[in-house]
């Protein structure tokens, strides 16, 4: 089942939010960061990424019909390069608030010694699923590394690889295959560009500071999301 939707946006751009109107819509099913949790065996594909190896893209979406966020936006140019026919959806986000909110998230959560660690450690003699996701978790520390350097407190730094970032998606994305999408203007761009009618409720709005934190605390337990 090939992808239809690929994001390139990295996270705390409204990626959650970009899954769920994508399902929605009845695009079909989306992979997100939150499925890497649900389903850790399938990190070794992220891991040949990684390496440069070739992956088997249509085993690890098997099911799915768009991917977003972590860590495909990291790999955005193998997999665009193999779904060559994929709609590319780039999520925006003010530079400044950006930084603001990924600290507040994802930058905590990939400390090492965050509260989500230390909560599966307690947990670990008694949980198998809090044994799977360990090797998410170190990958997940990493990926911060990888994307954005060492020291996160960098805010001028951190905040430039985020616009190369999206530098680099406008210049190797056609432009008539990329829709730059900033969330806060609703459903009409996004309806627009994958061809499909506006619904009538309103854009979903989804993992906010305190739903994001709510679903570290568990992870971190080794309950099931």
């Amino acid at each position: 089942m090939p992808l239809k939707v690929i994001g390139t946006g990295l996270g705390r751009t409204g990626t959650h939010s970009l899954k769920l109107a994508i399902e929605r819509l009845g695009i079909g099913k989306c992979y997100h960061m939150v499925e890497l949790f649900q389903q850790p065996e399938r990190l070794k594909y992220f891991k040949k990424a990684e390496k440069g190896e070739k992956v088997n893209w249509n085993e690890l979406f098997e099911g799915y019909n768009a991917a977003v966020d972590y860590p495909v936006a990291r790999y955005y140019k193998q997999i665009t390069d193999f779904y060559s026919e994929a709609k590319v959806i780039h999520t925006l986000r003010d530079p400044e608030e950006w930084y603001e909110s990924a600290s507040a998230t994802i930058f905590w959560a990939s400390k090492p010694y965050s509260l989500k660690i230390l909560k599966l450690a307690v947990h670990l003699p008694f949980s198998s699923e809090a044994r799977r996701r360990i090797p998410v978790l170190l990958y997940n520390r990493k990926l911060s590394d990888w994307e954005f350097g060492k020291d996160l407190n960098n805010k001028k730094k951190v905040i430039e690889k985020y616009n190369d970032h999206y530098k680099e998606v406008k210049s190797i994305i056609p432009k008539e295959r990329l829709l730059l999408f900033d969330p806060i203007e609703g459903w009409e761009p996004l309806c627009r560009f994958l061809n499909v009618p506006v619904p009538s409720e309103p854009y979903p709005r989804s993992n906010t500071r305190e739903e994001f934190l709510n679903r570290v605390e568990i992870i971190g337990s080794g309950k099931f999301l």
